[in-house]
């Protein structure tokens, strides 16, 4: 383990789940958090942008768009997204003990590089959303100086059990759940996982 804090990272939707784990692999915090406020559209991308490009008009709540309103909209969501990544890694390390050092997230996948081919692009459109939230939040982590290491949810946890010399994770997270009580659900596993998965510097760029 190393000599500072790790956090891992679960997000859903325009929200997340943080688990920081201490040098020696102990549970330091464990928060769910929110990116945008409850005005804003959660998956400005999939949802307007669908009705800009004319898809799912016949659904409730739809409405006509333009191309350049859903683009806007999707970069006031964005501008949001990171304002409140900023302001919730901020209360985190001021809750810590510990200096924290770097911050795992789940990889992106590559998309096109504008919003507008985004929206246009029917496989973007669909995960370009939570890309954003994670892109949000690794921005805001670099301004405070972490490391940003990047994680692929499919061996996540074998790297976590590595990390551990070949502790059994499931129950380690298992031991990490009854010690701090619920909630302690998938997402938080795997928040852990990842955080004690970066300790060994396995996490990629993206």
């Amino acid at each position: 383990m190393t000599s500072a804090a790790t956090v891992g990272v679960a997000e859903h939707g325009n929200a997340a789940v943080l688990v920081t784990i201490g040098p020696g692999g102990e549970l330091l915090d464990r928060r769910r958090i929110d990116l945008t406020a409850r005005d804003l559209p959660t998956h400005p991308h999939h949802h307007e942008g669908s009705w800009a490009v004319g898809r799912y008009l016949q659904t409730p709540g739809a409405r006509p768009m333009s191309m350049a309103d859903a683009v806007a909209l999707v970069d006031r969501v964005r501008e949001a997204a990171v304002r409140g990544a900023r302001g919730a890694l901020e209360v985190l390390a001021a809750a810590v003990p510990v200096p924290i050092a770097r911050i795992a997230i789940r990889a992106c996948p590559s998309l096109p590089p504008t919003t507008e081919a985004r929206i246009a692009d029917h496989r973007a459109q669909t995960i370009a959303d939570s890309v954003m939230y994670r892109e949000a939040i690794a921005a805001a982590a670099e301004e405070r100086g972490w490391s940003v290491c990047w994680y692929g949810r499919d061996d996540v946890f074998r790297d976590a059990d590595a990390a551990l010399g070949g502790q059994d994770v499931d129950a380690f997270l298992s031991a990490m759940g009854r010690s701090i009580g619920s909630p302690w659900q998938a997402g938080h596993k795997l928040a852990a996982a990842a955080a004690i998965a970066a300790t060994m510097d396995r996490g990629r760029r993206g």
